[in-house]
């Protein structure tokens, strides 16, 4: 039976430093924090259990208080503002930019009468396994002495700063204090190697300042002029947020384990980068704007990658590396007890053809824009290119990550067919080298199986693989990616189909599970990539006035700070899945340019 007592997904907004992120509730609770890096152990992680496997609260005793919250122009510098029967105050949170630091900010300032305030400091090195060793001490800085508490274990140490700091309390940091109006109250979390000595605190002030600076300075450069500006806008930040500053990598979400199927097993860890999900976070960038993350991610791309292309994997760590090993942890109970919690993800062994399809459209696109040719970066492309052209025709695990039998999976032909489409106009557009007629032969080859086998002539529609009749949303990129006319009657069936078959609830499907194919016990609830898939594939189709019905109602299930998780319940109406997810918010930008482009606007995708 799922925990229905836990903070609902959607209850949750992220802070972030473009190394790691955390996910603090309306009520003010950071309940997920790993440091320094995404993909580092969590110190918080009551997300996945109870306060005691760690959390940092901050918010009104009141039970009752109304909570309003909202980013700060385009940052995410967080504002709550919390209204009790005794007063209001504002609590300010975030993870400053651009200082080589790992911390929390909090700021919490009185606005009207008298606010009694809760505060828990409760720290779980581990993922909230590891008890640490608790010291309070005193500090000598020139405005005069100043008191602190560190937590230590092993290589880990947390710094808690603050204008009052909690007591200990049979294991945990408590306190209670009164805010009233006109007071204001500093408090912070740093994360230092245990090892090194504690760095002195910095001006609050002017840390919120740089950050907001930069992130708007950021969010100014986008070039899109189309419809959902706001949200587009919100996405496109959340996409920045998932991107590692130093090394380029992007992950696909900052979680591991918040489940597809509350109570059930199907619970991922997304905190890595994957070769499709980046890509196409790229493509969404680079559509409105954002050429320079293209070379950025091309360098990740170029370490991460290096070597033969026999070894390339589907997805690394947000460094490059190549460990992912999968475990479970039994210590966590899981979200609404949604076990196993899973850290690793064992789907990087396996074969997805599709990913360099992928790949190769984004840096093409990319190109197109006006990103600096670099020769190791295609001689890297080229030899990839080249790799395909021996094993394209294996089955493999396709893009959902089956890990039921190996399967022909149309998407995947179709992203071979656009892995060698893109690689052939790299040559003949740009001058570049490569056997471009060996190149050109496989892309007919591939199209031509795919019409033949991946298409059901009496059920009018493309199918998920060569031995079903099943349909798959990931069918609806087709056009998109330009293997067929959005308005070809062939094109149009597959809409048809997809609406018919795996839209119970108006929203979309990845696939029906019940057919097995993806050799897992359980359910989950709509993909939320899959539904704005569809909006594109409409407004691909000529369908603009469906496009924008749907685009309407998908938008209006983000929460009140402008996030997506990775599915969303229409029944329970609640997010599900790891959260913000990229894919999500990478595909709600894609719908955008395809509705603009539809209305006239600028043209997008591969050309």
């Amino acid at each position: 039976m799922a925990d229905t007592t836990c903070t609902p997904i959607e209850d949750y907004a992220v802070l972030g430093d473009l190394s790691t992120a955390a996910l603090v509730s309306r009520r003010g609770s950071i309940d997920w924090l790993c440091l320094p890096r995404f993909d580092s152990h969590a110190c918080f992680a009551a997300l996945l259990g109870t306060s005691g496997n760690g959390r940092w609260l901050l918010g009104p005793v009141d039970p009752d208080a109304h909570s309003t919250r909202r980013y700060v122009d385009g940052s995410f510098v967080l504002e709550t503002v919390h209204e009790t029967t005794t007063g209001t105050v504002r609590v300010t949170d975030l993870m400053p930019i651009a200082d080589g630091r790992a911390d929390v900010l909090r700021i919490v300032e009185g606005l009207a009468g008298t606010v009694r305030m809760s505060h828990e400091w409760i720290v779980r090195f581990g993922y909230g396994e590891t008890r640490p060793w608790i010291s309070r001490h005193v500090e000598d800085l020139e405005s005069g002495r100043s008191r602190l508490i560190t937590a230590v274990a092993g290589p880990d140490m947390l710094v808690l700063r603050g204008s009052r700091l909690p007591s200990a309390s049979n294991d945990r940091h408590v306190d209670e204090f009164d805010v009233a109006a006109g007071e204001r109250m500093t408090f912070s979390t740093t994360w230092v190697p245990s090892h090194q000595s504690i760095p002195p605190p910095e001006s609050v002030q002017a840390r919120v300042a740089q950050t907001l600076s930069e992130t708007n300075r950021w969010a100014d450069l986008r070039t899109y002029q189309g419809p959902y500006q706001e949200i587009v806008t919100r996405s496109l930040l959340v996409l920045r947020l998932l991107t590692n500053g130093v090394t380029g990598g992007i992950v696909a979400a900052p979680t591991t384990s918040l489940p597809e199927d509350f109570g059930g097993r199907r619970n991922w860890d997304y905190r890595f980068c994957w070769l499709r999900d980046a890509a196409l976070t790229l493509e969404a960038l680079v559509g409105c704007g954002y050429v320079d993350a293209a070379q950025h991610w091309r360098n990740w791309l170029l370490r991460a990658i290096a070597g033969d292309p026999e070894d390339m994997q589907i997805m690394y760590r947000i460094d490059g590396g190549r460990d992912l090993h999968e475990r479970e942890l039994d210590h966590l109970p899981g979200y609404a007890g949604s076990r196993p919690v899973r850290i690793g993800n064992a789907a990087a062994a396996q074969r997805q053809t599709d990913v360099l399809g992928e790949v190769m459209i984004a840096v093409q696109d990319a190109r197109r824009r006006g990103m600096a040719e670099d020769d190791q970066a295609w001689q890297l492309q080229q030899a990839l290119v080249d790799n395909l052209a021996e094993h394209w025709d294996a089955p493999d695990n396709g893009l959902w990550e089956i890990r039921g039998p190996l399967r022909h999976f149309t998407h995947s032909r179709v992203m071979v067919w656009a892995a060698f489409d893109q690689a052939i106009r790299a040559v003949e557009d740009y001058g570049l080298d490569g056997p471009v007629e060996t190149w050109r032969d496989l892309r007919d080859r591939v199209r031509e199986e795919v019409l033949t086998r991946g298409w059901d002539e009496q059920r009018q529609t493309f199918v998920q693989h060569y031995d079903t009749t099943e349909v798959d949303a990931s069918l609806l990129v087709m056009s998109a990616v330009g293997f067929i006319d959005g308005d070809d009657p062939r094109m149009l069936g597959t809409i048809r189909a997809v609406e018919r078959d795996l839209m119970p609830d108006g929203l979309v499907l990845r696939y029906r599970t019940e057919s097995g194919v993806d050799g897992l016990a359980g359910t989950e609830h709509p993909f939320l990539a899959c539904s704005f898939w569809l909006v594109t594939a409409y407004a691909k189709a000529g369908q603009v006035d469906k496009a924008t019905a749907l685009m309407d109602r998908l938008v209006g299930l983000c929460n009140d700070v402008g996030l997506l998780a990775e599915e969303y319940d229409p029944v329970g109406e609640r997010m599900v899945g790891n959260f913000p997810q990229a894919f999500s918010h990478l595909t709600l930008v894609g719908a955008a340019l395809a509705l603009w482009e539809a209305r006239g606007g600028e043209p997008h995708g591969p050309q």
